[in-house]
């Protein structure tokens, strides 16, 4: 059995203005994963992640990250952590050798931590570079490198590729990977990128409204996946069709296109061959396996 890092059990916050934002939060980061915390904008992703380390007051629920409670072990459960929380803190007028120094200095992180930060960021040609004239995706690899600098063993990124460009995001999505295998990081990283997180997470964690809809590893989501696999069928009469399969029980019915659960291939052709005998002319059949997009919505809809 996995080790868990962090761990939430039964938390809850509220707003002043008495607006709940989580309920019942119970996350499981295991040891050694890449945590995709996914949810749209304003599902409590940043309040979790605020809380779990500790930048927000803990209302009600308990904390555990390394096996210990951040209401008592705090101090020394974030020299283990680096975050890069919403967008990157950096001086623009500093360069990026002059920006991780800066941050060297407060973390009491060894001198020589800067030329390997910025070798594992891809940052070296561009370390004497002013940080005004990176990129977008630059600038975030950066703060990533300030996140870097205490050898953390948990990092916590919030929408780390958040308004980057394409090649942006995948010179992200790379560099989490990195760090997760060839570091030997354990991250939790949130985003509303959900086909993002399907290349690149081991574990999935999907909150919405504030509560905890699905959480496990990515195999066991594709198994999910799988069981929700549609055949969608393009024929002359769908409506006709639907009312003549009592054999398939059909889905939804879409103009010229009706859906029905996909179970196998053989019966995939039994289905073709039901539909031609009753003089239904089809123009298409196609199995269309879920996304991750269209499982989150069919979850959160639930």
């Amino acid at each position: 059995m996995q080790n868990i890092l962090v761990e939430t059990q039964r938390l809850d916050y509220t707003f002043r203005s008495g607006q709940p934002i989580l309920r019942q939060l119970n996350l499981q980061v295991p040891e050694g994963s890449i945590y995709g915390f996914l949810g749209p904008n304003g599902a409590g992703k940043t309040t979790s992640l605020r809380l779990i380390l500790g930048l927000l007051k803990n209302q009600k629920g308990n904390i555990k990250i390394f096996g210990e409670s951040i209401a008592t072990h705090r101090i020394p459960v974030m020299k283990r952590i680096g975050a890069l929380i919403e967008s990157p803190s950096i001086y623009l007028h500093l360069t990026g050798k002059e920006n991780l120094e800066l941050f060297r200095l407060s973390s009491g992180s060894p001198r020589n931590r800067i030329g390997e930060v910025l070798r594992i960021v891809g940052l070296t040609d561009a370390a004497g570079k002013k940080a005004g004239a990176y990129s977008l995706g630059m600038k975030q690899r950066l703060a990533i490198a300030v996140a870097l600098l205490n050898d953390p063993e948990l990092l916590v990124l919030d929408e780390p590729t958040n308004g980057l460009d394409p090649s942006g995001i995948i010179e992200t999505r790379e560099l989490i990977k990195s760090l997760n295998k060839e570091q030997g990081k354990t991250i939790l990283v949130s985003s509303h990128l959900l086909t993002e997180m399907e290349k690149m997470a081991t574990h999935i964690g999907i909150i919405h409204k504030g509560a905890l809809l699905f959480q496990g590893s990515m195999q066991e989501l594709q198994r999910l996946q799988a069981n929700k696999a549609l055949i969608t069928v393009e024929v002359s009469d769908a409506k006709k069709a639907a009312a003549l399969l009592s054999e398939f029980p059909v889905q939804q019915v879409n103009g010229t296109q009706f859906s029905v659960s996909f179970e196998s291939r053989e019966r995939t052709a039994q289905l073709n061959k039901a539909l031609v005998q009753q003089g239904i002319d089809v123009y298409q059949v196609s199995v269309a396996q879920h996304d991750l997009e269209n499982l989150f919505v069919q979850i959160t809809n639930q």
